[in-house]
């Protein structure tokens, strides 16, 4: 039974690596003051609809499942006619040993931008780059 408990233990530590240190935030860096609508959402959570304003943003931490397949699916449109959208994977785990970082996402006029920010376990961080072209 003492064998048992010591791995319950170690096995709890072990799971609190797990499920911390994930998040995304997504900017409206649009000019002319438009609105962005967005929406997310995971195989668990639905983030949104929500309506962005202009120079604010939204941000939302959670936690990562254990195999590593947390990802969130992000749809995010452009005002004042919400023509101009994108559907793009807003935030993907790469295995069971990353632990996610801040994928922090800001919509500009030219297109959706990712920096990709964290600390000891995260797996491929990089710096703020265009990732998506708006579809019209």
């Amino acid at each position: 039974m003492k064998n048992f408990s010591v791995f319950l233990f170690v096995f709890g530590l072990c799971m609190l690596g797990h499920v911390s240190g994930a998040g995304i935030r997504i900017a409206n860096e649009l000019k002319f003051k438009k609105l962005l609508w967005m929406r997310c959402y995971s195989k668990d959570d639905v983030l949104g609809p929500r309506i962005i304003p202009i120079g604010q943003h939204f941000t939302d931490y959670f936690s990562t499942n254990f195999l590593g397949t947390t990802r969130f699916m992000c749809t995010l449109r452009q005002g004042p006619n919400y023509r101009h959208y994108q559907n793009f994977t807003a935030f993907k785990l790469f295995s069971h040993t990353d632990h996610g970082g801040l994928w922090d996402w800001r919509a500009r006029e030219d297109g959706i931008y990712l920096k990709k920010e964290g600390g000891l376990h995260i797996r491929n961080p990089v710096n703020m780059h265009k990732a998506y072209d708006w579809i019209y």
